[in-house]
């Protein structure tokens, strides 16, 4: 991985996460905390944990290490939500921003949220992160199915074609 290419894929992150939350806001408050078959219960509490994820990653990289649970909601109603994601977003974007080479080519040590000590290459680390965002906003996309909202495209391919 590159400090371009880690750029890339945070710029691509807020495209992602600003299109689906735009899709979210237009749920009505029932269908966007109802109770849906899923990991974390409804759309609003895979949102919430996607925050989660970003937060205790980061705050490792950054070493500012969060002490949070995996099943956190931090923010009960999705003005609030949405307005700390777009600021995680940016935090995220800054970080890019400002890696070195130097730095992805080196090893994390870090403690998980189990209490375990782990030591990894940073580059996996950044490329789990921005995964496993991926993979919860398309949890998110198959809930929005069971609504009257379209899911929205969020192949990265449509955010390289939108900016060309």
């Amino acid at each position: 991985m590159t400090p371009n290419e880690l750029v890339q894929l945070a710029e691509y992150n807020h495209w992602a996460n600003q299109t689906l939350y735009r899709s979210c806001s237009q749920l009505s408050e029932a269908d966007y905390k109802a109770e849906r078959p899923s990991f974390f219960g409804s759309i609003h509490n895979t949102l919430n944990h996607i925050l989660v994820g970003d937060r205790i990653w980061f705050g490792r990289f950054e070493d500012k290490p969060e002490k949070l649970s995996l099943s956190d909601v931090l923010f009960q109603d999705f003005t609030t939500l949405q307005t700390a994601r777009d600021a995680e977003d940016l935090r995220i974007l800054e970080y890019a921003r400002g890696i070195t080479q130097e730095t992805l080519d080196n090893n994390l040590t870090y403690t998980n949220v189990a209490g375990d000590n782990h030591c990894d290459p940073m580059s996996a680390l950044l490329r789990h992160a921005f995964n496993h965002q991926t993979h919860h906003r398309g949890q998110v996309h198959c809930l929005l199915s069971q609504t009257d909202v379209p899911p929205p495209s969020l192949d990265i391919m449509y955010y390289l074609r939108a900016q060309d």
